[in-house]
């Protein structure tokens, strides 16, 4: 008797035996993606953290490939910036950037995006609620670690006003994107799988 795995990701069901080509593939894809969505940056005079599309990108892909692909995805992200390839926010490169205002934003990547893709894994991405309670810990985990390194920098009275507040509503919005977009293409991808169990 056989028994069907259910894959734990979107890229599962897209590619469902990848090969170690598929899987750098997808982690290069991710990790360029991170880096174009670092170029839509919006610059506030009261703050050194920029508002950009990288938390986004950062979150789409441990919702899309998983823990351990995302984690790669996104070291491989700080690695080539740390390098001198310009994929920070503004086109941005060097170590330095690590170790400066923003740098506990940026080292937080990897880990965010393996937690919400090990949340993923397990079905968090099938329905609104726990899709938007994904990407709100993957969220937590950014600023959390953002936060403590902006303190190196700033009083603790403008950490807020810096470091979280700007980002707020962005975040809402790009979490209940996500919370309506995963649920329903997990719903087309069961029904598809019908379809194809029918014909």
């Amino acid at each position: 008797m056989s028994v069907s795995v259910r894959p734990h990701t979107l890229a599962d069901v897209a590619i469902p035996r990848p090969a170690l080509a598929h899987n750098v593939a997808l982690i290069v894809g991710a990790t360029a993606l991170t880096a174009m969505a670092a170029q839509l940056e919006i610059r506030l005079p009261w703050t050194p953290v920029p508002i950009t599309g990288q938390t986004f990108a950062v979150l789409l892909s441990g919702a899309v490939l998983g823990a351990r692909r995302a984690f790669l995805a996104q070291a491989l992200y700080l690695g080539c910036g740390a390098i001198g390839m310009p994929v920070f926010s503004g086109g941005g490169a060097g170590a330095l950037h690590l170790v400066g205002p923003t740098g506990g934003y940026l080292m937080a990547f990897p880990f965010a995006a393996a937690l919400t893709g090990a949340l993923a894994a397990r079905g968090w991405d099938r329905r609104f609620l726990t899709m938007a309670a994904a990407m709100l810990l993957g969220s937590a985990v950014i600023f959390a670690c953002g936060l403590a390194w902006l303190s190196r920098f700033m009083p603790a009275s403008g950490l807020i006003a810096s470091g979280l507040a700007p980002f707020i509503p962005g975040d809402i919005v790009k979490t209940t994107l996500a919370a309506l977009a995963f649920p329903a293409i997990w719903r087309r991808t069961r029904d598809a799988d019908s379809a194809d169990l029918r014909g």
